[in-house]
């Protein structure tokens, strides 16, 4: 965040998405423990940072499927998801939306 946030951020409108560089285009998702660990901490920096930091939004970008969206997204602090190659495949997508009940 140091590098990308500066320091007179304002709050309102951000939105801060994260996917481990190890998963970058390579089909392979973080344990749901580490997902929640990881924006817990994300959202520990935002609040220290910024004044409204808990209303920050904060996605999860990282070979999201069907498959694992509904238990992705009810993880504290995951707000929604960063949808990557499965938005190329519409019917894969829909569910993907449905599964956080279009959040």
């Amino acid at each position: 965040l140091d590098g990308s946030l500066p320091e007179n951020a304002d709050a309102a409108g951000l939105v801060v998405a994260y996917e481990p560089v190890w998963a970058i285009g390579t089909g392979r998702t973080p344990t749901v423990e580490d997902i929640r660990e990881t924006h817990a901490w994300l959202r520990r920096q935002l609040v220290a940072r910024l004044a409204e930091g808990a209303a920050v939004g904060l996605l999860y970008g990282g070979s999201v499927k069907a498959a694992n969206a509904a238990e992705i997204m009810a993880q504290p602090d995951v707000d929604g998801v960063l949808v990557g190659g499965a938005s190329l495949d519409a019917d894969e997508f829909w569910r993907i939306y449905t599964s956080g009940g279009g959040a």
